[in-house]
């Protein structure tokens, strides 16, 4: 498995692990409203669904975030090597690991630290379309693409 494959690998499972995780809260929390409403009555049985409604609203809103990276990240062909840098390139420059897709959380494969950095960032729209060998300022900071996977 290439470096590319495994850190795709790796975001997938991290992403679906977050997915699974945050489902399984608002089940958690729509049963427990269903009997917060059997045994109540009210105005704190008012207060406390209200609460745990709003609560269900945040955990939705996360959890299609989670789906949204994720989409992303299955519609990228990580046997797909580019002469430039797109979605789904693994980017070397000055030294750092970039994977472009979605922002998602720093991690460490083959020793290797990977920043995963959305093309909407400003490092990542600095990179599409770009070649090995170009080099782009941000925040005063000289970047020089080494390589593209």
């Amino acid at each position: 498995m290439t470096l590319k494959q495994k850190i795709h690998q790796h975001y997938s499972l991290l992403l679906q692990d977050k997915i699974d995780v945050f489902r399984d809260m608002i089940v958690a929390l729509t049963e427990d409203s269903k009997n917060d409403a059997k045994g109540s009555a009210g105005d704190k049985h008012e207060t406390a669904l209200s609460m745990m409604h709003i609560e269900q609203e945040k955990l939705n809103r996360k959890l299609h975030e989670f789906i949204d990276q994720k989409a992303i990240l299955d519609k990228i062909d990580v046997n797909q090597n580019l002469k430039k840098v797109g979605l789904g390139s693994l980017v070397q420059a000055n030294g750092m690991w970039l994977f472009v897709a979605t922002a998602l959380p720093k991690i460490t494969i083959e020793d290797k630290t990977i920043i995963a950095v959305s093309p909407q960032s400003p490092l990542g729209s600095n990179l599409l379309g770009k070649e090995v060998g170009f080099s782009f300022e941000i925040l005063a900071s000289t970047y020089v693409v080494e390589s593209i996977a």
